[in-house]
């Protein structure tokens, strides 16, 4: 996996995350080049046409790091990540984002808007690509991340753990009436097809946002970026 951009390379180098070997453009001043070192990361300095013959988005601004992959957890690390910052759980799940622009500003907007983790699924869902590490603006290198198989077993494992779920439905009770104050987790759904039936069936509540104009629905990712901040204003007692 490519990691470009300095954005995106800085992020990655601030997450302590193993890095293969890091190019970057001749004659080229920077401080990610001071972190990289005292990280003990191999540079290379290249000429810039190597760089734009290994990048995959054209956009790489004299900076690319190989990494072996993306570095997936368990839904039990996003458990333990809320209680090493001492805090209730705070949990996106997303059923069918298929759109890696969409998951790469989703996992922005939840690691800015302090998200414990992001459940993703295997199947007909966006994985965690170079691209989407991008448009995250590198945020993807500090957010718990779990890829699952089947996220209505991810839902009923959150149930059990004592973790109430909310689905982001049209239908459902406006999120500004919802108390999002304890251990929670929201859920989103796909593009065009939104949350899945058996999915809204399982969840404990659904929540919606208001909608005023002609057009009946928002982008999942502006969606998820109004309710997570929502949850954060209630969590921070604002």
């Amino acid at each position: 996996m490519k990691i470009e951009g300095k954005n995106a390379v800085s992020e990655l180098l601030k997450s302590g995350k193993d890095v293969d070997v890091l190019l970057v453009e001749k004659g080229t001043e920077h401080p990610i080049i001071a972190m990289a070192r005292e990280r003990g990361v191999k540079i290379q300095f290249v000429d810039r046409y190597i760089l734009d013959k290994e990048s995959m988005t054209g956009k790489h601004q004299g900076f690319i790091a190989r990494v072996s992959g993306f570095e997936y957890c368990g839904l039990e690390d996003i458990i333990e990540e809320a209680e090493a910052r001492n805090e209730k759980p705070f949990i996106v799940v997303l059923d069918g984002i298929e759109d890696p622009h969409n998951l790469g500003s989703i996992l922005r907007v939840c690691e800015c808007g302090g998200v414990h983790g992001v459940v993703i699924g295997k199947n007909r869902a966006a994985a965690v690509t170079e691209t989407v590490i991008r448009v995250s603006a590198g945020a993807a290198e500090h957010m718990k991340v779990a890829s699952v198989t089947n996220i209505n077993s991810a839902v009923q494992w959150f149930q059990q753990n004592k973790i109430w779920v909310y689905g982001a439905d049209m239908k459902g009770e406006s999120v500004y009436k919802t108390d999002l104050t304890g251990a929670v987790a929201l859920v989103i759904g796909g593009e065009g097809k939104g949350l899945g039936k058996l999915t809204g069936k399982l969840c404990d509540g659904t929540v919606s946002l208001p909608i005023r104009g002609k057009v009946n629905s928002l982008n999942a990712s502006v969606a998820c970026g109004v309710l997570v901040y929502e949850a954060l204003r209630q969590r921070m007692g604002l």
